[in-house]
């Protein structure tokens, strides 16, 4: 990411003024590009110098977590569609056995309609006849 230079017109000032005038730059220009918690992982780094081994060491963790946090997913939803699957199979032998029942009901009352037809026609008959 490349800037274009910023030219000032710096009065003339002793080394030690041109220094410190550049620094205050280069510390304002960290404040501008990087945000107030990278800053202080930036000092951190300036003050380590060892940034290298410690970036390789938190991409290993960092995909070390995502392989564990992958594989707690994988096995929580093949739980959760074990159990949907389970869940559908005994919904499935329940209706089954309403069905089956709904079934034998049903011929029991078409059973029980025809005796009441004939019942019925017993007692008309036998009305009739007195």
């Amino acid at each position: 990411m490349e800037r274009p230079s910023l030219e000032f017109n710096l009065p003339d000032t002793h080394e030690e003024g041109k220094l410190y005038v550049v620094d205050s730059l280069n510390n304002l220009n960290k404040l501008n590009v990087c945000p107030a918690e990278s800053q202080h992982s930036l000092d951190q780094e300036d003050n380590t110098g060892g940034t290298g081994e410690r970036m390789a060491g938190s991409n290993a963790g960092n995909q070390r977590l995502f392989f564990v946090t992958f594989v707690l997913t994988l096995t929580v939803s093949l739980a959760l569609v074990s159990f949907v699957i389970f869940l559908i199979f005994q919904t499935r032998n329940e209706v089954d056995q309403i069905s089956s029942r709904l079934l034998s009901e049903k011929k029991n009352i078409e059973e029980l309609k025809k005796l009441n037809n004939i019942i019925l026609k017993h007692l008309n008959q036998s009305r009739i006849k007195e």
